[in-house]
């Protein structure tokens, strides 16, 4: 949890950061789940709904495990859209416990972290900029190379 000074200090003091943060450790997620029985789960929980759910959902990425024949389901459903029918993709499971990390988290260890290649002359002599310096590099690079100015560098 991130406070006054914590937040500070990860250069997220900023007027829209909120009161607190919340990071999730390395092997963690924050669910949105908010029901306790998955009968009363809302239609959008088994579907892949970026505009129902509450921000990021990894458990998107899996197919329900206790489905039988899951490829064959998702070809029949597919089968149905392309006819013109309306269908439900309804084929991801209620497990937050699928998910074995954490989206968006600063690896803990340096050899985990992102690589961005490139002819940059402009890095630090460490070689390590922080990810809301990327898109500067990244426009200057394109700048250079193609012959147009970003806006706003």
């Amino acid at each position: 949890m991130l406070g006054k000074s914590e937040k500070y200090y990860a250069g997220l003091d900023h007027e829209r950061a909120g009161d607190l943060i919340a990071v999730a450790d390395a092997r963690s997620w924050f669910t949105y789940y908010f029901w306790m029985d998955d009968k009363r789960a809302p239609d959008y929980a088994r579907c892949v709904d970026i505009h129902r759910k509450c921000g990021y959902d990894p458990v998107e990425l899996f197919i329900d495990p206790q489905l039988r024949f899951p490829k064959f389901k998702i070809a029949a459903k597919l089968a149905r859209k392309i006819l013109g029918f309306r269908m439900l993709m309804d084929v991801i499971p209620l497990n937050a416990e699928l998910v074995k990390g954490s989206h968006g988290r600063v690896p803990e260890d340096a050899a985990d972290w992102p690589v961005l290649i490139g002819d940059f002359d402009q890095l630090p002599r460490s070689g390590v900029i922080s990810a809301h310096e990327v898109t500067a590099h990244l426009y200057r690079l394109c700048s250079r190379n193609q012959g147009y100015q970003a806006p706003g560098l």
